[in-house]
């Protein structure tokens, strides 16, 4: 048989490489790797094995698929053997190519089960409530955390060790002195009255022979700590939402090679202890007296007879247990000192160049007793001092406590983290050397997958800021903000920045876990929450402010997050598992509406009246009616997409037909035929007290309405032609500005290239006039800003800067428009199978662009070039895709593919023209295609 290069690579399991899962029937992703063009997967073999040895052999022991006809390389469940908690095994696969050819296998790959039950844990919850010892710090109330210690023997010859570990609140875990993992934060936040996560560790190479050392040490985070602004808005509780002080539950399963088996347990035979971390908060900072610490606490032969036994703790275990379902938050950067400036009172001000969210690491010497205290800030007041001001009760404080043994002294805070780019330091006897500090920048660790860069400075800063606003604020949840008293997983902001978060990341594993917050958050009535998790009180009522619950444009997010995942990763799953919340929601909008719709003043039994609307607008007020009407029918448009997809029909006709029914009601109650302007009813708001700035009056005819009514594409042809005309003189009228908040940024270029006014979208890209994001640019961002006038080089913070975040990612939704027009990449079916490359060229200002997307079926890359009226693209399309390539020109004979001309034989297809395009349908490969773009 002759054989193919096709190869499988990039092997994951349920999203992850070589992952322990929890999971009795994971799924299995490749990508492949072909020479030359047009390779497509007609045909798999899947080998499941339970040694290496066996896959070795192509021994399929567990599970052999066959060769399978398929050309599906991802989301393929597991089919074989059952498996057992514990089980370790190893796979591999090979596929056949369009002409029947067999390639070779792929590299071996692995997952592990890990507990499927309560049963399998023999482990306690221990801590030690130490609220008694709380340390008054000015309105803050902060205890120490506890050290936990417990020594065991090992008698016999390891052959293999894992540590399963779990904490309400935050922990460290220590074998024989190392710590375990290089995550922080570990087991995360959720509801943990719903469920609690767990993480496993091999633990072989730290265990030996003999006396071993296991140890740790908690802090509250978000369990029993601070949390959100409940503090600011003076909430009759500000923390301990979930429980009084954190626990641990750890178990270290031991397998022996004679085969025999053993656990070392967290229960009440630990030992506990004060060290050297007095007080610990993820919002306050971290307190640590290296003087304090106990030298050997956490190895072997440590005489602790004075440490106090702990408390096991059995009224914990009524919450589901499961496996973490992300990326643990890492390390992902390091950053050096940029500068460091004396300010007055001899502080000194760190910069590191850059806003992000994350620690510091000292390295310093210093006198016993004394202290070094770091406080954080992302911007500085015009005279150089700190900017505290938009932390609001957020102390963001870090002290450290020399030990003063005459040693270089290494420190990083655990158990707090912080949005800052600038530290002031007080306490420096003398200047410091620039590598006393180094920036830690935290993030969940998610793997990379976009890349965007031109020949215009402006955008390619741009980019980089909507990237570093990212990673600052995916950190275990999608944050709005990582500095402030607040730091929630608020619906809106994720909403419309989840497709564009989804080309810069893979981020399929960390919205697997936060759309599974947001469903425990859900309402008893149905209504998705303004963020999740979200702490209720006995009542149902959210714990932080009594008055935060449901908002139109923001709890559609447990649609539409659920949605981009589905379609860029084609994951079923998650649309099953969810689907019940999301019909709740959906049954909950449909008994609020009137008519199909929702008219003006539907939501004015809310807080604020309307909901949160669209968020920092700048421009005329839009109905917020208008705008749930919008998100409303967008959902049905959705669930109608996901439910065919996943064959529950009976549903999907539901969801069309109230599609139609919304559409027919939205152009009688809000649109006038005769010129397609969209209008309301202005006297239904009264006076407007109540709304979101209200009293400034609501309107129909605005930016933001326009487009979200393009966006979502609720009207016929010739009307959605009207409002894109409409959208376009708005523009104009604004002097090419934009006037949209959070609801109306993110659809607002898209819906101006839709309606043919790409050079519109191209203006408000590359604008520097406020407002804008180049705006921000020129008065030195280096993050998303939340406002667009945040602030003004040389004259400071020009609002309430208290209300001033400098790393809030949602207006950073242009990267959708960025990677989907500017590059021209979308899907055209669920997870990239088939693409559209369709670049927008501006060729003024930006003459160069170039970006790469790695999506689930592999790298897809789009290129342009345009000199003078010579136009260059580059494309690579993946194996196994077919993409619709569209040339931008006159004349058949001005086009050229990989050197030869369109119009002789080659290794594409012409398929036909429109609107001033001829469109190639394009298998794998990589292309060099060049035309004339005629004007």
């Amino acid at each position: 048989m002759a054989k193919s290069e096709m190869r499988a690579t990039y092997l994951r399991t349920e999203y992850k490489i070589n992952p322990f899962v929890d999971q009795l029937a994971p799924r299995l992703s490749w990508e492949l790797t072909a020479v030359g063009y047009n390779q497509t997967q007609t045909a798999f073999q899947i080998v499941v094995s339970s040694s290496k040895e066996k896959l070795e052999q192509n021994i399929g022991d567990l599970w052999d698929s066959k060769k399978r006809l398929s050309n599906r390389s991802n989301q393929i469940k597991y089919e074989g053997t059952l498996l057992q908690e514990g089980q370790q095994v190893w796979w591999k696969v090979r596929v056949w190519n369009q002409d029947g050819q067999v390639g070779p296998w792929s590299e071996k790959a692995t997952w592990e089960i890990a507990k499927l039950s309560k049963a399998a844990w023999q482990a306690k919850w221990i801590g030690k409530d130490l609220n008694q010892m709380v340390k008054r710090n000015g309105e803050y109330l902060l205890p120490p955390s506890p050290y936990l210690r417990k020594e065991a023997q090992i008698k016999k010859k390891l052959k293999h060790a894992r540590l399963y570990i779990s904490s309400l609140g935050l922990h460290n875990f220590y074998i024989n002195g190392e710590k375990i993992g290089n995550d922080f934060f570990g087991s995360g936040w959720t509801d943990y009255n719903k469920r609690v996560y767990y993480q496993v560790y091999d633990v072989t190479a730290q265990l030996h022979k003999g006396a071993n050392a296991f140890s740790a040490t908690l802090a509250n985070g978000w369990y029993a700590g601070y949390l959100g602004y409940a503090l600011l808005v003076g909430s009759s509780q500000v923390n301990q939402f979930y429980g009084k002080f954190p626990l641990l539950k750890a178990q270290i399963d031991l397998t022996f090679t004679d085969g025999t088996n053993d656990t070392i347990v967290t229960d009440k035979s630990w030992k506990w202890n004060l060290g050297a971390i007095e007080e610990a908060d993820l919002l306050q900072g971290e307190y640590y007296n290296a003087g304090k610490l106990l030298k050997g606490w956490n190895i072997a032969d440590f005489n602790d007879t004075s440490w106090a036994h702990v408390d096991e703790i059995m009224d914990k275990d009524n919450q589901a247990l499961e496996l973490y379902p992300s990326e643990p938050v890492r390390v992902v950067k390091e950053l050096p000192v940029k500068s460091i400036q004396r300010i007055e009172g001899g502080k000194y001000i760190v910069d590191f160049g850059q806003n992000f969210a994350g620690i510091i690491r000292l390295k310093q010497q210093g006198k016993k007793g004394d202290s070094l205290v770091f406080k954080y800030g992302e911007m500085l007041f015009p005279d150089g001092q700190l900017m505290t001001d938009n932390l609001r009760k957020a102390r963001a404080t870090d002290t450290y406590v020399f030990r003063g043994d005459g040693t270089l002294e290494a420190w990083n805070p655990s158990f707090t983290y912080h949005g800052f780019q600038y530290v002031e330091v007080t306490g420096l006897k003398e200047e410091p050397q620039a590598d006393f500090l180094t920036g830690l920048v935290l993030s969940s660790d998610l793997h990379e997958v976009g890349d965007f860069r031109t020949d215009n400075d402006l955008l390619n800063k741009l980019y980089s800021n909507i990237v570093w606003t990212q990673r600052a604020n995916y950190v275990d949840i999608p944050t709005d903000c990582p500095q402030r008293d607040e730091r929630l997983g608020w619906t809106g902001d994720a909403q419309v920045y989840m497709r564009s978060a989804a080309f810069n990341y893979d981020i399929a594993a960390f919205h697997q876990k936060w759309i599974q917050d947001l469903n425990d958050a859900q309402f008893d009535n149905g209504a998705f929450p303004i963020y999740a998790p979200m702490p209720k009180n006995n009542k149902g009522i959210a714990a932080i402010r009594g008055a935060d619950y449901f908002s139109p444009g923001w709890s559609e997010a447990g649609v539409i997050c659920t949605y981009e995942i589905f379609k860029a990763y084609d994951d079923h799953e998650i649309v099953r598992k969810s689907l019940p919340y999301m019909l709740h929601y959906m049954e909950f909008l449909k008994n609020r509406t009137v008519n199909h719709i929702f008219p003006e003043g539907a939501f004015a039994d809310i807080e604020p009246k309307g909901g949160f609307g669209d968020w920092l607008s700048v421009g005329e007020k839009t109905s917020p009616d208008l705008l749930a009407t919008l998100y409303y029918f967008y959902c049905n448009k959705l669930l109608y997409e996901m439910c065919q997809k996943v064959g529950d029909l009976a549903y999907a006709e539901a969801f069309h037909l109230e599609m139609g029914l919304v559409r027919q009601n939205f152009i009688k109650h809000y649109l006038t035929l005769e010129d397609g302007r969209l209008h309301i009813n202005t006297a239904a708001y009264g006076t407007g007290e109540g709304y979101v700035e209200g009293g400034n009056g609501f309107s129909g005819h605005t930016q933001t309405a326009y487009a979200n009514t393009i966006y979502v594409g609720i009207l016929p042809n010739e009307l959605e032609a009207k409002a894109g005309k409409h959208l376009r003189d708005l523009v104009v009228e604004n002097g090419n500005q934009l006037t949209t908040g959070f609801l109306g940024f993110k659809p607002l270029l898209p819906a101006l290239s839709k309606t043919n006014s790409s050079d519109k979208a191209y203006g408000i890209l590359l604008s520097e006039q406020y407002p804008s994001l180049g705006y921000e640019i020129i008065n030195g961002a280096t993050s998303i800003w939340e406002r667009w006038d945040s602030y003004i080089k040389g004259e400071g913070f020009i609002h309430n800067a208290a209300m001033n975040s400098f790393s809030h990612y949602a207006f950073g939704s242009v990267n959708e428009w960025i990677f989907e027009n500017l590059l021209g990449i979308k899907s055209l079916e669920p997870g990239f199978k088939k693409i559209q490359i369709k670049p927008e060229i501006d060729g003024k200002e930006i003459r160069h662009a170039e970006g790469t997307y790695r999506s689930i079926m592999g790298k897809i890359c789009s290129a342009w070039h345009l000199d003078g009226i010579n136009l260059r693209q580059k494309v690579e399309v993946p194996v196994n895709v077919t993409a619709l390539c569209y040339i931008k020109t006159k004349k058949l004979k001005n086009v050229s593919v990989n050197g030869k001309p369109l119009t002789k034989e080659f290794i594409s297809k012409y398929v036909t023209q429109t609107d001033g395009y001829f469109v190639l349908n394009l298998g794998s490969g990589n292309y060099e295609i060049r035309s004339k773009m005629e004007r």
